[in-house]
């Protein structure tokens, strides 16, 4: 299974907000931290608000902020919200043409993983997903890349 993009950054955006609870967050701050789309994460942040996993604050110094203590923001329930199904095969779709259907155990297999995978998601929240010490380095931002980390900095050659 492979989760959608939107997903994806979706967690990715609330685990950045809650590492700076006394503040506002800002679509551009987190979108430079992730080098992801400023727009993409609009559509994601209003998502988000709508759902009541984000509260959002318009105007001048407005930004986002968690809803909710990250103790209380479920995983499983976030990945359900942002994701637009999850009909693995063609046979569990509205649109299912299969001509195995109703004598293939296959469907019975693939429900059974696709539970199994809610179940990890649902046993975890979004506490689960932060460093253990927020004031100790931003693990959660995005790394620099090999030619920054180099010695010499980046054009230097290797180290």
């Amino acid at each position: 299974m492979r989760l959608t993009t939107m997903t994806d950054y979706a967690l990715r955006l609330l685990m950045y907000v809650a590492q700076y609870p006394d503040r506002l967050c800002t679509i551009a701050e987190v979108a430079g931290a992730y080098r992801i789309s400023e727009a993409h994460l609009m559509k994601i942040t209003q998502l988000l608000g709508q759902s009541g996993w984000l509260e959002t604050v318009r105007g001048k110094g407005g930004g986002m902020r968690l809803a909710r203590p990250p103790a209380q923001i479920n995983i499983g329930a976030v990945v359900r919200d942002i994701e637009p199904d999850f009909y693995l095969v063609e046979c569990m779709g509205a649109n299912d043409h299969c001509l195995l259907t109703g004598a293939c155990r296959l469907t019975g297999v693939i429900n059974g993983a696709l539970r199994s995978f809610l179940e990890q998601l649902d046993a975890r929240t979004l506490a689960d997903l932060l460093p253990p010490d927020p004031g100790r380095g931003m693990p959660m931002r995005a790394p620099r890349s090999r030619a920054a980390a180099r010695p010499g900095g980046p054009g230097r050659g290797s180290a």
